[in-house]
């Protein structure tokens, strides 16, 4: 898959200035943002109509980036993670005391991923951090499938779309708790 180098870093930059942008993961358009800048992550709520104690994922180029929020997890649950990362499996885990509630919302844990679809890959290493991940969908409705989709549903609300193709998942990662392994969205 081509990655528009170009488009990755101006939707970098719009994501260091508190912007909302759109960009296609492995099964489903996304929403991101920082996850340190407040008033951002409440702005992707306030487009989907989510309530904010739902709480997001945070999705990463590498685990390296998600370390800051990754201090409660042990070492055995790291390596069940390791086992599927790089790839389309998110995991539930003990939220970091470094983690902003708005990150994580009513819960006491954090969804992380480390994503191996190109486009997620280069702009969480352009912007130099995990950012915010949720589907590209208001409230209640099917999570967008295509960059067409993501325009019918938010139009010019959007600070950036990045452009390229979705991965081989069908729908939205997988979600499994790290404690229990338990799948919790299949």
């Amino acid at each position: 898959m081509i990655v528009n180098q170009l488009a990755v870093e101006r939707a970098a930059d719009a994501l260091c200035v508190g912007g909302v942008i759109a960009y296609p993961t492995e099964g489903v358009w996304g929403l991101g943002a920082d996850p340190m800048d407040r008033a951002a992550v409440r702005r992707v709520g306030e487009l989907k109509r989510r309530p904010p104690a739902h709480g997001y994922i945070l999705v990463a180029a590498s685990e390296d980036q998600l370390d800051p929020y990754l201090d409660g997890v042990s070492e055995d649950m790291r390596a069940k993670m390791r086992l599927s990362w790089p790839g389309p499996v998110t995991w539930v885990v003990p939220a970091s005391r470094a983690l902003p509630r708005w990150v994580n919302g009513r819960f006491e844990t954090v969804a992380v991923r480390v994503s191996a679809h190109p486009v997620v890959s280069a702009l969480c290493r352009t912007f130099d951090g995990p950012i915010i991940s949720t589907s590209a969908n208001p409230h209640g409705m099917a999570p967008a499938r295509s960059r067409l989709r993501v325009q019918v549903y938010f139009g010019a609300q959007l600070d950036r779309v990045v452009p390229g193709e979705l991965g081989g998942s069908l729908g939205p990662t997988t979600i499994r708790d790290a404690r229990t392994g338990a799948v919790l969205r299949g």
